[in-house]
């Protein structure tokens, strides 16, 4: 499951007008209806299928009919079906995407049905709600999970390398030589002659197991790239957030940031770009003994902890020049389509997937991604745990409040198309960070 802002896709920009719902059986006098529900995680369509189960069981006159795409084919065939006016009644949102889908009177707003029903939105992790809230105010969504980033490390690797799980939970780092963490991950890097990246003799030109993964250049997002390194050297993506009107992508703490964390890749420590787009995607090439370790969202937990030959552990990402370690918290929400034939048994979906029913007393014993309710947390915490699993290194920032809200920005399609180019161009040493000076002011035009 992709949950990087960086994904946001141009395709968006040509929705015009309102779409319909495709249900085929709309609300009677009766208010008896189908709800048409479209999710992209196929990890995650058996608890929902347990969710719509309850839902049907308390409320026998809906009916919810579970639709699942891949990532892509999701936001392709929902574009087409804005378009052609067969959207569903009910689809998993993201936070990339919802405020252009927004701004094109594609969305129900959710506040007349939340203020009738009185939801308590102080049940959700600090600062959830608030990200599904456009800039003019009116809320597109309700909090359904939450997700933070950690380092998923090969614990057979880390044996063989001398290293102590427990020094991997004290780690820290800066831009100037990488700290701590950069000579665990210079430790971890083993050429095809067996000799260490700290080693004398060691062929950067010939590695058979890089000390850290790579997923890209990040965009302007870096979810899971370099965003935790840089918000824990004091950056921050913009002037505000959400609805930020100035980025801050050439200040100098995100260009040091950038500057060391590329600097790893001309080391031998980290595999380039050409690599990476090689074809094989990082838990393939983790799960292979290429990578020893990796950093990652949450959300990916259980395809890490699922792959054979590779036992996994995970530890918290490093403590930073600011004295703490950082992480995005971000999330995902169910948006209504405007054009729905259901609304009243849409928006009694969504509350239940909002709801204790569903996210404590279901998603939270699945083990699969951790739900917005605070007290859900506490029990997939257990889930997890019983599976084997220690999750605390991704939890541990809500506790130490080390999270950072994920950006909410207009015009966050032109954003990612200015930042991938320098980004790529950067991380494939086409460009120095000074790059970064007018990528910035092109982002900054983009507010006038």
């Amino acid at each position: 499951m992709k949950r990087s802002l960086a994904v946001a896709g141009a395709a968006v920009l040509l929705l015009t007008g309102c779409g319909t719902s495709g249900s085929s059986e709309p609300e009677a006098a009766g208010g008896a209806a189908t709800i048409d529900y479209w999710l992209w995680d196929v990890a995650q369509q058996p608890q929902y299928q347990a969710c719509a189960d309850a839902f049907h069981q308390a409320n026998p006159q809906y009916t919810v009919k579970i639709t699942q795409y891949g990532w892509d084919d999701y936001w392709n065939t929902l574009t087409t079906a804005f378009v052609s006016g067969t959207a569903p009644d009910v689809f998993t949102g993201h936070l990339s995407r919802y405020p252009e889908f927004a701004a094109q009177g594609q969305l129900m707003p959710l506040d007349d049905f939340v203020a009738k029903d009185k939801v308590d939105l102080s049940i959700y992790q600090d600062g959830l709600a608030d990200l599904w809230v456009t800039k003019d105010g009116k809320r597109y969504g309700l909090p359904k999970d939450f997700d933070t980033v950690a380092v998923i490390y090969n614990t057979e690797k880390l044996k063989e390398a001398g290293i102590k799980p427990e020094e991997m939970a004290e780690l820290s780092w800066n831009p100037q030589d990488g700290g701590t963490y950069e000579k665990v991950i210079a430790h971890l890097t083993v050429d095809k002659n067996g000799k260490r990246g700290d080693e004398p003799g060691f062929d950067k030109t010939k590695v058979a197991t890089y000390g850290i993964g790579s997923n890209g250049s990040g965009a302007g997002f870096g979810q899971t790239e370099w965003s935790m390194y840089t918000m824990s050297n004091g950056w921050q993506y913009g002037d505000q957030n959400p609805w930020p009107t100035k980025f801050n992508y050439a200040d100098p703490k995100f260009k040091e940031t950038i500057k060391w964390f590329t600097g790893l890749i001309d080391k031998g420590y980290m595999p380039s770009l050409d690599i990476v787009n090689s074809g094989v995607g990082m838990i393939d090439a983790y799960g292979a003994g290429k990578y020893a370790m990796v950093t990652e969202g949450s959300w990916n937990t259980k395809t890490f902890f699922s792959l054979k030959d590779v036992k996994s552990a995970i530890a918290p990402t490093p403590i930073g020049p600011t004295g703490k370690r950082a992480s995005l918290l971000n999330g995902l929400a169910d948006n209504i389509t405007a054009g729905t034939d259901n609304p009243e048994a849409s928006w009694a979906w969504v509350k239940f997937l909002a709801s204790p029913a569903c996210q404590e007393e279901i998603v939270a014993k699945e083990a699969t991604v951790f739900p917005a309710i605070k007290t859900a947390t506490v029990k997939a915490e257990k889930a997890f745990a019983e599976a084997g699993i220690d999750v605390k290194p991704f939890t541990i920032h809500v506790d130490e409040k080390t999270t950072h809200l994920a950006p909410i920005a207009e015009h966050w399609a032109d954003i990612t198309a200015t930042m991938t180019e320098t980004m790529d161009s950067i991380f494939s040493f086409k460009s120095d960070v000074n790059a970064l000076d007018q990528a910035n002011a092109t982002v900054n035009g983009l507010f006038g």
